[in-house]
């Protein structure tokens, strides 16, 4: 059964012994950072301060911060288990004959049961607030010294796409300037930036924009996955609980929401409004850059009787967007080996923060394959920031970086193996020569072939003889070792 809310994703990881409560008074100006980038460092459990100073509402950090709690997230053994529910729908056909055709039914209703519904309340809208509210009223975390204020670092961005209608969800970090005003940071790439750029065509000065922060975990999970334009994030969010996620209508916005979200942010940007926004502590280790940002006007505050703030934190890896990112690697190498079929797995290490580094083994089939891969890659969605991109062979397992780092450095030639390219590159990259615009590497460290140019011999790697082995296991023992 699907977490109807953040309460029962909380009980979930109360029960697995994933949750700490803090009773004490800790500050959420740097303090609540300190505590949560120890906690994840050290394997340690989801942290809800109940007492944040200054403030009566609790604050919820790390509740993703781990593979087990991503597992009580999902409500799942493995995260795999998603990635086989993926391949089982990707390989779904019409079938022969009538008791084929029974037989899909099932799969069919379940397809069916992944849209949002609408309903006419919920408890995201216990208390309305159209007068005297404040974004200031909530316990919003400063993360780091040199922050540019404090931010919103969990929120469920809603937006309508102009020419459609269709809905996106994101999650992109928001500035508090002052009780009514904050800054949304629509990196150019994003949906979100992309439906504020089409609001001009269609001469509206103006477009609604709502902000949900904690409701059930796949919900929240949703709005981070690396999904086509114009697929509905809480399609896939019902997808991954089982459940439709059942959706409230705004009070001052023409927008839908979470019915069972925490705290609802209500407002809207402005055609050509922009502040700056930053810098801030981010997900790569570094202060990312001030830069000029559209700016949410605030016009209503919903919310829970007794709201949890529910948060994170991002800076020196491998903190909790790290394994929200590892689950998404595992739960989309379906997706991705639906358009490359030669790939065998993929690996995105935590010092490469996701777009740095991807770690790709592939079935060699021709000349030049791994570059193919390479350039695939870069033209999909958010894997086109993929700084630098290393194929190698499918004997080689990618998840131990170890052995990629051995083979791959054995595997090259440097000025034959090495490719550069020029591309988009994430807005959060300090390195490129341009704002948002740089060179990807792509490094072939597959073995290579006579068709590839290469004649030399190629070496097996060392390994001793099955027969030995069994006979100094018995020796190993014999031996007391």
């Amino acid at each position: 059964m699907a977490y109807r809310d953040l309460r029962e994703f909380l009980a979930a990881l109360e029960k697995q012994q994933e949750l700490k409560r803090i009773p004490f008074e800790v500050d959420p100006i740097l303090e609540i950072t300190e505590f949560a980038d120890r906690a994840v460092k050290r394997g340690g459990p989801a942290l809800l301060f109940e007492r944040p100073k200054g403030y009566d509402i609790p604050v919820l950090i790390n509740s993703f911060a781990s593979m087990r709690k991503m597992e009580i997230a999902l409500e799942v053994a493995s995260v795999e288990q998603i990635a086989v529910r993926i391949s089982e729908l990707i390989e779904m056909r019409m079938p022969e004959g009538l008791i084929g055709k029974l037989k899909m039914l099932p799969k069919l209703a379940e397809v069916g049961a992944f849209f949002p519904k609408v309903v006419s309340k919920g408890v995201c809208q216990e208390v309305v607030r159209t007068e005297g509210f404040s974004l200031l009223d909530y316990p919003v975390l400063k993360c780091w010294p040199e922050d540019g204020g404090r931010f919103v670092t969990l929120p469920l961005v809603f937006s309508r796409n102009p020419d459609n209608g269709k809905r996106n969800c994101g999650m992109y970090r928001m500035q508090i300037y002052d009780e009514r005003t904050a800054g949304m940071h629509w990196q150019t790439h994003k949906q979100g930036a992309e439906h504020y750029r089409r609001i001009e065509p269609h001469g509206q000065t103006r477009m609604d924009v709502a902000v949900a922060i904690g409701a059930d975990p796949a919900t929240m999970y949703s709005a981070v996955l690396p999904l086509p334009p114009d697929l509905d994030e809480m399609m896939i969010a019902g997808f991954l609980r089982g459940s439709p996620v059942e959706m409230v209508k705004c009070r001052t916005c023409d927008l839908e929401v979470p019915a069972n979200a925490e705290i609802v942010l209500e407002g809207y940007v402005e055609r050509g409004e922009l502040r700056t926004e930053g810098p801030f502590g981010d997900h790569t280790g570094f202060y990312s850059l001030a830069d000029e940002y559209p700016v949410f006007h605030l016009t209503s505050i919903t919310q829970r009787k007794d709201p949890i703030y529910a948060t994170t934190i991002v800076g020196p890896p491998p903190m909790e967007d790290y394994y929200m990112g590892k689950a998404i690697e595992r739960i989309f190498l379906p997706l991705i080996r639906l358009q490359l079929p030669e790939v065998r797995d993929i690996a995105m290490p935590a010092e490469g923060i996701f777009h740095n580094l991807i770690l790709v083994s592939i079935r060699k089939s021709y000349p030049g394959h791994a570059r193919k891969v390479m350039h695939s890659i870069w033209g999909t969605g958010q894997a086109m920031f993929s700084k630098c991109i290393v194929v190698v062979d499918e004997d080689v397992d990618v998840q131990n970086v170890r052995e990629v780092a051995w083979k791959a450095l054995n595997h090259i030639d440097p000025e034959r193996d090495i490719q550069f390219v020029m591309g988009p590159i994430d807005s959060l990259d300090h390195s490129s020569r341009f704002p948002n615009y740089g060179s990807k590497m792509g490094v072939d460290a597959t073995k290579k072939w006579a068709s590839e140019g290469f004649t030399r011999p190629w070496p097996g790697v060392i390994e001793m003889s099955a027969d030995v082995k069994r006979r100094v296991d018995e020796l190993w023992q014999k031996a007391g070792l």
